[in-house]
């Protein structure tokens, strides 16, 4: 069911899957892509294949400069980067055979679903939205895991660095995920866990991130134009036990969104909708019961 796909964007090459999905027929097509530096074999692929059985097509793909896309140095985290890299994929679904280019829909997790939410409201190509435990205002998040005395002091890390790179020098980088109580961008014991119980499945994802990109994900704000998606549907599904992302900010960001939308609170961790059950299989057929009756 699966084939190696590649496009273009920004001058680079982004590669993926494509699933072409059961049934006969234009299918409608679901563009997937995952969370802060995270790659494909990273347990998106149960989710496609169920997708693809259940009659869509599927593109799930790696941003440039991570996974299997190209694009030096690695780990480089831009989200209007990111955005260019989701339309790209747009762009190529849409002429691909078989594909109904009136029936897109943008699956996000994490940081992704930020980005489906942000492009799904500007782009009109764009008919239906699932956002999987959703970033939204990127600097709260991160005051909510590190503290704002933490952070107003990173925020002065981020000037000097600019300030060095502008000047010539070299990223500076640092750890995604750490051992608890070590500097990292994710500094939560789930996020370690998850990431170094998955590097197995993807030996190409690194465990790195610019400090550029952690400056440009702090000045993000994924839910800003929310009120703009509607009248396509929003599905977001939210863990109640989120140690990353505040539960509050999915409401806030929800209660602007316009109808048709629809969220759903599980009492679960920010990862366990990959691969835990029951939340694994609980997250996925709702969203397949969602996507069914909206796209």
């Amino acid at each position: 069911m699966r084939n190696d796909l590649s496009f273009a964007s920004g001058g680079l090459t982004c590669r993926g899957w494509f699933y072409a999905g059961s049934g006969k027929g234009s299918r409608p097509l679901i563009v997937m892509s995952h969370g802060v530096t995270a790659v494909k074999e990273q347990h998106l692929a149960r989710f496609a294949e169920r997708f693809a059985t259940e009659g869509f097509a599927v593109i799930v793909f790696d941003y440039r400069y991570l996974g299997s896309s190209d694009g030096e140095p690695r780990g480089r985290v831009i989200p209007h980067l990111q955005h260019e890299d989701l339309r790209a994929a747009i762009t190529h679904g849409a002429r691909l055979p078989g594909i109904d280019p009136n029936r897109i829909a943008l699956w996000g997790s994490s940081f992704s679903a930020g980005h489906a939410i942000f492009v799904g409201a500007l782009d009109p190509r764009v008919k239906a939205v699932v956002a999987q435990v959703p970033a939204l205002n990127v600097a709260h998040s991160l005051i909510n895991l590190i503290s704002r005395p933490v952070f107003d002091t990173l925020l002065a890390t981020f000037a000097e660095e600019g300030a060095a790179r502008n000047a010539g020098a070299e990223d500076t980088w640092i750890p995604v995920v750490n051992h608890p109580g070590e500097p990292a961008f994710l500094a939560s014991p789930d996020a370690f866990e998850w990431f170094s119980s998955t590097a197995s499945l993807a030996p190409n994802w690194q465990n790195r991130i610019s400090l550029e990109s952690v400056a440009r994900a702090a000045e993000y704000y994924p839910d800003a134009f929310i009120e703009l998606l509607a009248p396509r549907p929003l599905l977001m599904q939210v863990a109640n036990n989120d140690t990353l992302i505040p539960v509050n900010l999915a409401r806030q960001a929800f209660h602007r969104a316009g109808e048709p939308k629809t969220i759903e609170f599980y009492d679960c961790g920010h990862f366990d909708p990959y691969a835990n059950e029951p939340w694994a299989s609980q997250f996925l057929n709702a969203q397949v019961r969602w996507l069914k009756e909206h796209l």
